[in-house]
């Protein structure tokens, strides 16, 4: 949630910024604006009337002291008109409160000054290239056709057993994953971050923190647990973000713990609900997938240092791995929702002739922080303020396993690892049975 008394006070720049994503944000700050407004035109009422009934219990009091009773019962009288005006206004000034909150939690994060303008992903400017593409001297084929063929990816079963945009590895493709998991989580973890195992199913509030709520509501999986007149919401992280992030939720950490560096490699669950159509193909674009996630929490002033070394991080992964890839920058209309600045790393796939994104490595500013209310102080007695929170994929292993089916096919059918995860898969080359 972003700082609305600092919009408000430049609401020119602030339209302008939150334009630059999309037109319909100036529109919602606006309606935001009017009912700020509202909220304080009523919020004044609320304070004039408690002045004034402030005032008239004071000469209540007088007035029995000087025992006219006269004017203490019409000013008993007075107080009781008050009351009862004052109790429509209070529950009128919470229904524009929780408006403003409402449409607060509704509005995206503003982009920093560095991030280009731009429509969409179209004008989303290449930072660097690492590797160059492989030159194929046969057709290369998609990793799909790969899996299928090495009898190592099995989607018909993933549909029989769950539907579309499912995905089933077997044998030495279960191994594959399970190698790549371990070996980012060895490699990020050697790197300082601290490795972690957290819940998949989290509250509404901790959904709401990470700003998947309200907005995605429509991709997320969720869970409804009735237990006599208790009804308990669940849902499915759709990235280990939401839970590693939402762990310093309502804290106030001494400076001494930041920066702090969490990694996680969990499942993820996402409806997708607004891609149909795209993606059907292999595992692109799964309702589940494994990502190997890495959370950054740190002081505001290391915040953009810190998202440059983050997205160095999950780079250097893929150059181990020997995969070719390159790094964007979003553009304004390209970024997430909470996020104030973006890069995308995008790993080459031989039979697309294209980079398809691996990895997306977010600086949120405090805009995640304020809706978790997670802060930190400086000083023992100094005041709490709001942290820096980051996250980017560490990365996407399905998208992972894809690109090394992909990239590391050979003429007979079968897939000579890269050398940094032998160790892992303990095998050189995968085969057909």
């Amino acid at each position: 949630m972003n700082d609305f008394s600092l919009l408000r006070r430049d609401p020119v720049a602030a339209r302008k910024a939150l334009a630059s994503r999309n037109p319909r944000w100036s529109d919602a700050f606006d309606a935001l604006l009017k009912l700020d407004e509202q909220y304080r035109a009523c919020l004044k009422d609320v304070e004039d009337l408690r002045a004034r009934r402030n005032a008239a219990s004071q000469e209540i009091g007088k007035a029995k002291a000087a025992k006219d009773e006269a004017k203490s019962a019409g000013l008993m009288a007075q107080v009781g008109r008050l009351k009862e005006e004052m109790s429509g206004k209070e529950k009128q000034l919470a229904a524009f409160e929780q408006s403003v909150q409402s449409a607060s939690l509704e509005l995206p994060n503003v982009p920093h000054p560095s991030v280009p303008v731009g429509r969409d992903e179209s004008e989303n400017p290449e930072v660097r290239r690492t590797l160059s593409p492989r030159a194929f001297e046969f057709k290369a084929l998609d990793h799909q056709s790969v899996g299928e063929k090495l009898g190592i990816l099995d989607l018909a079963a993933a549909a029989k057993l769950s539907g579309s945009r499912f995905a089933l590895w077997k044998g030495p493709g279960a191994k594959l994953l399970r190698a790549l998991g371990n070996y980012l989580l060895d490699r990020h973890s050697l790197k300082g971050y601290t490795e972690v195992h957290p819940p998949y199913l989290v509250r509404p509030e901790v959904m709401e923190g990470t700003g998947q709520l309200p907005k995605f509501e429509a991709d997320m999986y969720k869970t409804v647990n009735a237990e006599g007149d208790k009804t308990t919401t669940l849902y499915l992280i759709s990235t280990s973000e939401i839970s590693l992030t939402n762990m310093v939720r309502e804290e106030i950490l001494p400076v001494e713990r930041l920066p702090m560096k969490l990694t996680a490699y969990t499942p993820c669950f996402r409806q997708e609900a607004g891609s149909y159509g795209k993606d059907v193909r292999g595992v692109i674009r799964n309702h589940q997938f494994d990502k190997v996630e890495l959370v950054w929490i740190v002081k505001p002033e290391d915040s953009l240092a810190a998202l440059e070394q983050l997205t160095q991080d999950a780079e250097a992964v893929l150059t181990e791995l020997e995969l070719p890839h390159r790094t964007i920058q979003l553009c304004t209309g390209d970024m997430g929702f909470s996020a104030q600045k973006t890069y995308d790393i995008e790993v080459w796939m031989p039979s697309e002739g294209r980079y398809r994104e691996i990895s997306s490595c977010s600086d949120c500013s405090d805009f995640q922080a304020r809706r978790m209310s997670a802060r930190f102080r400086r000083q023992a007695k100094g005041a709490p303020e709001l942290v820096h929170t980051l996250n980017g994929s560490g990365v996407a292993v399905g998208r992972l396993a894809a690109a090394v089916l992909e990239n590391f096919q050979q003429a007979d059918g079968s897939v000579v690892l890269p050398k940094a995860l032998v160790p892992y898969f303990g095998a050189e080359r995968i085969s057909a049975a």
